[in-house]
This record gives C-alpha cells, structure tokens and sequence, in this order.
C-alpha cells in the first residue's frame, strides 16, 4: 500500500491563486481563472484564492462562497444559511430575510462597481488555528482536520512557513486510491 506524504498531495504556494492585502474582488477572481487556466488539467480545479500580506505570507483565503458574499456587505453581518438552520431557521425565513432587506437588489447591475471597489482584506477569511498543518505529518492527521473543522483546504507548514495549500480534494483521491487498491 502506498504512504501519502503531505507534501506530495499538496498544491505548493507558487502554484496556487492568490492576491496582496489591497487587490480587490475583481482582482482575486482574475487571479483563481488564471491559476485555474495554468494548473494541471488533470488534477481538480482550484476553488479558493489565497490573501497575501506584503511580505508574502498567508493572511487570509477567499472561496467562491465568500466572494459571493461579499457582492451584499449584508451577508458579512448575517449568519449562514448552514449556521442558520442550526439555530432552526426556515428557508422559507431566510427568503423572507432576503426580500425584507433587500439583499442582493441589484447585485448583478452592480456587480463591476463592486468587484473593483470591494477589497479582499474587508471580506476574506482569515485562517484560524485549526487550518494549518505541518508538512511532515500523517494523512490520518490531515483527514482528522478536513472533517472535525469541516474544511475545504489546510495550509500547510514547514518550519513555520506556508509552503502549500492541502485540499480536501486532493486527500479524498488519496483515500479513494487506496480503497481501489485495497479492492483488487
């Protein structure tokens, strides 16, 4: 049976979508339509941006889902629809949340203004502690993270530098080639 090492399933910095404190929305999604458009067609897409500060080092990360939000500053304020439902909201008063605030009324008129005016910085994501991993760890320990913080990517470090960008992706078709491989 093959042993997955971190550092060979990850996507390394250099080749990972990612913008400088100050790029704005439009900015960041320039820079995932040409990592994608550049990264091995073989392999799953990117899905995420990630925020630089000026000296290089990761701050902050960007997902499809959060640059949506950031077209409705509303959204930033609100709870998810996934936290919302925990608290027992319909969606049917999620609708009603939509149409009594006007969320997104205009959005899409509007959408150039604001993909140039909003700044990455006032939106993303900044990374808590449970996102990083150290590049010699296990793929157990990996998977452990993925699915207790339900993330989507860990950062990966080595010498407490970010090095990479470990995708959820990219371990479950490590964990889908070892059950091919454990089935013959």
């Amino acid at each position: 049976m093959k042993t997955y090492k971190i550092e060979d399933l990850m996507v390394p910095l250099s080749e990972y979508a990612t913008v400088t404190v100050g790029a704005t929305l439009f900015d960041a999604v320039l820079a995932l339509e040409k990592a994608q458009g550049e990264f091995d067609q073989t392999k799953y897409r990117h899905r995420a941006v990630l925020v630089l500060d000026k000296k290089g080092n990761v701050v902050g990360k960007i997902s499809q889902h959060t640059a949506l939000k950031a077209l409705e500053p509303q959204y930033l304020k609100m709870a998810t629809s996934s936290s919302a439902s925990q608290y027992g909201f319909s969606v049917s008063f999620l609708k009603d949340l939509q149409d009594q605030y006007s969320l997104l009324d205009g959005a899409m008129e509007n959408i150039c203004q604001k993909a140039s005016q909003t700044k990455v910085e006032d939106f993303m994501s900044k990374l808590t502690e449970g996102e990083f991993i150290d590049a010699g760890a296990s793929l157990d320990r990996a998977i452990h993270l993925l699915v207790m913080g339900h993330y989507q990517s860990l950062m990966v470090k080595k010498d407490k530098k970010i090095i990479g960008i470990l995708r959820l992706t990219d371990v479950f078709a490590a964990v889908f080639h070892v059950m091919k491989t454990c089935s013959l």
